[in-house]
């Protein structure tokens, strides 16, 4: 029987032979069977006839090894990987006759087992095949495991998301699958091709439970498994740590998909629109950018010199003046003109530059200069 792991030294995991009925492991026999020889009563004749045999087989074993006795360069082979139901004779010894080398002798393992067989095991089903002279290298038993290929929770969640899209409507570019217990594995035949898909399944939009039977191929490997359907949605991601004041560069923002109830509603889902804004407070690399953490930074600082624009279709001035308050692209802030003492309101236009707009007056129809002159004086 297989244990399914490596072999305790104190307890032998053994190698089930092909054909055998029997309990108890020193009863197992290999695949091969002699006919019971017929009795038959000796005469005269018949002992001639074995007197000829006899020295007919002497003259011949002294010419040339007979073929199905002792060979020479037969080697049990080491710990071996079984791709098959069945182990055969060249899979267990090196430079077994052709004749033989198909010949199955045991039972692989379970698809991605581990199990042993006694070396005595294969030296007697060697045997009972007229194969002698077998070379062990003075080991006991040797390990078999069996090949499979493994489809891991990806294939599988893969292949619910897409019954889910043809069956039930659903993005798979906005979903995931969170399995129930650990997560799944289908073993297959290692020449079992193609991609997995979900069979018989359901699924409730309500409690968004879903289960299915994922198979490969035609029902030859399958898996029956359920879940919880969880919505996604892309969010920015920090990839580095910031502090207060700086800008956020390109690189610094990874896109990723997040469970939407595990992120804020104001979560940041554009990498683009953030680049040049400064953090306003420090943040950590892996943190969810949230619409607070970042904003333009401040082109115009409370206090500082500033040249104020004023333009119309026919008259463009500049002339000096001071912030009284900080404010970003776009924003509105109350600025002095220095020239005639004034407080103006202008739109942050650039660094160190703010636009005011013209008067009623100019909305009037009054002469250009006399605009400009009504307007910032």
């Amino acid at each position: 029987m297989y244990a399914g792991m490596l072999p305790d030294p104190a307890r032998e995991t053994v190698v089930l032979p092909l054909v055998s009925t029997a309990s108890d492991e020193s009863d197992l026999s290999p695949i091969v069977r002699r006919p019971r020889p017929r009795v038959v009563p000796l005469g005269t004749a018949v002992i001639l006839r074995a007197v000829l045999a006899v020295l007919t087989v002497a003259v011949l074993g002294a010419l040339a090894i007979p073929a199905m006795a002792r060979a020479d360069g037969l080697r049990l082979r080491g710990d071996v990987t079984a791709r098959g139901d069945v182990l055969t004779l060249a899979d267990l010894i090196e430079g077994a006759p052709s004749t033989l080398a198909a010949r199955p002798l045991f039972r692989s393992p379970a698809l991605g087992a581990t199990g042993t067989i006694q070396t005595r095991r294969i030296v007697e089903a060697a045997t009972a095949l007229g194969v002698t002279g077998l070379e062990t290298g003075g080991r006991l038993q040797i390990a078999v495991q069996r090949a499979a290929r493994r489809l891991g929770p990806p294939e599988i969640e893969a292949a619910l998301k897409h019954g889910l899209e043809t069956d039930y409507g659903l993005d798979p570019r906005t979903v995931a699958v969170r399995f129930d217990g650990d997560g799944p594995t289908l073993l297959a035949p290692v020449d079992l091709e193609g991609q997995a898909a979900a069979l018989d399944l359901s699924y409730d939009p309500r409690s968004r439970r879903v289960a299915g039977l994922v198979s490969l191929g035609e029902r030859q490997a399958s898996l029956r498994v359920s879940g919880v359907v969880i919505e996604m949605r892309e969010v920015a991601v920090l990839a580095r740590a910031l502090n207060r004041g700086e800008a956020v560069r390109d690189g610094d923002i990874a896109l990723e998909r997040r469970p939407r109830d595990a992120v804020a509603t104001d979560a940041q889902a554009s990498a683009s629109a953030i680049l040049g804004e400064v953090a306003q407070h420090a943040l950590s690399a892996g943190t969810v950018l949230r619409v607070s953490d970042t904003a333009p930074p401040e082109l115009v600082a409370r206090g500082e010199n500033v040249t104020i624009v004023y333009e119309t279709p026919s008259i463009s001035l500049q002339m000096r003046g001071i912030a009284n308050e900080s404010g970003r692209m776009g924003a509105v802030v109350n600025v002095v003109n220095v020239t005639s003492k004034k407080v103006l309101q202008a739109t942050v236009i650039g660094p160190g530059r703010v636009s005011v707009s013209p008067g009623p007056t100019a909305q009037q129809g009054a002469p250009a200069q006399v605009q400009a002159t009504a307007s910032l004086r």
